[in-house]
């Protein structure tokens, strides 16, 4: 299956291969604050589907992941923010090839909350009414529905306005994301559950967390599986966008980890 091609920032010409993908309404822009740490690898920064630059892909995270890896190197080390994270799991799992090692920042397996019902127990996340909200405001105002979640990105940060602020004029760079995107963005946080199916990722994974995160609740570490191959790190003061808020002590964790597996 052809998909059209997605838009991609590739840094550096030689070294590891490492793929990039950044969150829900935002653009490959938003690890920008990263880049001049990470010029030694060969560096590809992707906008998803309908955000940035990158065209609509119609389908779900399977067409989107089957995309992606159809279009970046085999091997490489993927780092997903958010949703980003998401999607980079179903790659790992999907497409183990293309997926020497992984890093997931404040990214769930499963975003939405989940009650407790006869095949399992209750899952902390994201309350269902929230993203109804955003899906119900995206056709009204698309511009003002991601300034919204950006700003709850950043709640419980030490410097939310700042934080906030920094990712709006890295982001409002390039285009607003499509409707479309947007709408399948959501759609990916509120029924993709991978939750049993992360077992399956057996490369070397990073998890990084925000102590502070109003949306990824840090409790859910204590829940998520352990293995030999996986390396779980909070950092206490961050919120939703650690490498933002506190991009020395992210840098601390994911640089050293990095060289372990290039």
């Amino acid at each position: 299956m052809s998909f059209p091609a997605l838009h991609i920032d590739t840094v550096g010409l030689k070294g590891q291969d490492i793929v990039f993908l950044h969150g829900w309404g935002v653009n490959n822009q938003v690890f920008s604050p990263l880049k001049n740490a990470l010029l030694q690898y060969r560096v590809h920064y992707v906008d998803l589907p309908g955000f940035g630059l990158s065209p609509n892909i119609d389908g779900d995270i399977r067409q989107w992941s089957q995309a992606l890896a159809a279009q970046l190197p085999k091997h490489a080390i993927w780092v997903g923010w958010s949703l980003g994270g998401l999607i980079a799991s179903q790659v790992a799992i999907d497409y183990p090839e293309s997926v020497a090692a992984l890093v997931t920042i404040a990214s769930s397996p499963c975003f939405m909350a989940r009650e407790i019902n006869q095949t399992s127990s209750a899952w902390s996340g994201i309350q269902p009414n929230v993203l109804a909200q955003f899906s119900n405001q995206l056709s009204q105002n698309l511009s003002r529905t991601v300034e919204r979640f950006l700003a709850i990105q950043a709640m419980g940060s030490d410097h939310p306005k700042a934080d906030i602020q920094q990712i709006k004029n890295l982001v409002l760079s390039k285009p607003l994301p499509t409707q479309q995107g947007l709408s399948q963005g959501l759609d990916m946080l509120a029924h993709v559950d991978l939750r049993e199916r992360i077992t399956q990722i057996q490369q070397p994974w990073l998890r990084i967390w925000g102590k502070l995160d109003s949306l990824v609740p840090r409790e859910i570490i204590t829940v998520l599986p352990k293995n030999d191959n996986i390396e779980d790190v909070l950092i206490n003061k961050a919120s939703h966008a650690p490498f933002i808020s506190h991009p020395d002590a992210f840098l601390s964790y994911l640089l050293p980890w990095i060289i372990k597996y290039r």
